[in-house]
């Protein structure tokens, strides 16, 4: 089949057509005028005008619509782009494929930090805010990290660390943890199973870039949808998402 005779998708053209016109007119344009331009409903334009300022592709200034941010970063060298930049795409991704909450943390002292998170839509849910902060050894992606540390590192974590019951399968004695901070290591994988809240099991794995582990990219989900199908579908999109971080793309 030649390239010319291939399908189209309208709504993925339409929105190629908005970027290609508000670009056009960096002094911006209004809403009809997009419209009347490329012949498109006021009930269509709305909602993917509103995905694109979403997405910063887009911004408005007033009533006008000019280009935004996100297109600078599509011609940004990922070396240029911030750890939170690099991460957003893939956690978006994965909350999209998986329809469950996914989040990317880091270290900050003896806790992680959510810095980009996207909660799952569906009625029965785990959320966890940008921002929020919890101890490393009840979420999987602080054992993710804690698998990351050298011997030095986690024999000052375990004189200094508080670690406190939060559930009770939270697992915070040092003999218990260190079994599993071996095992993460050896397989590259974190697990919890309601050890942060009950009835929430959640996986993770640690995002090493140039050596370094940055951060580490998890997903939680209600334990009623943790069955070993689903359990096998996030490990194996996670581990593609960590490679192409690793990778640089």
């Amino acid at each position: 089949m030649s390239t010319a005779s291939q399908p189209t998708v309208k709504s993925a053209m339409r929105t190629l057509d908005i970027i290609e016109f508000v670009v056009a007119h960096p002094y911006g344009v209004v809403a009809q005028e997009v419209a009347a331009a490329l012949h498109i409903p006021v009930s269509s334009l709305s909602y993917l005008l509103a995905t694109l300022c979403e997405r910063n592709y887009l911004r408005r200034d007033g009533r006008r619509y000019v280009a935004g941010d996100g297109l600078d970063r599509l011609r940004m060298p990922p070396a240029l782009m911030t750890i939170e930049e690099r991460v957003a795409p893939q956690v978006n991704a994965l909350r999209r494929a998986l329809n469950e909450t996914t989040s990317f943390f880091v270290l900050v002292g003896w806790e992680l930090e959510a810095r980009i998170t996207e909660t799952a839509d569906q009625f029965l849910r785990y959320s966890i805010s940008p921002g929020a902060r919890a101890p490393l050894h009840c979420l999987a992606a602080g054992k993710a990290m804690l698998a990351t540390f050298d011997d030095s590192a986690l024999e000052q974590y375990f004189a200094e660390a508080e670690r406190p019951m939060f559930t009770p399968r939270t697992i915070r004695e040092e003999g218990p943890m260190r079994m599993e901070i071996a095992a993460v290591r050896h397989s590259g994988w974190a697990f919890t199973d309601e050890e942060f809240t009950l009835g929430v099991s959640g996986l993770a794995r640690a995002v090493v870039i140039d050596g370094t582990a940055v951060g580490a990219l998890a997903v939680a989900l209600p334990k009623l949808r943790y069955t070993e199908a689903v359990k096998a579908e996030i490990m194996e999109r996670l581990s593609r998402a960590c490679q192409t971080l690793a990778n640089g793309s």
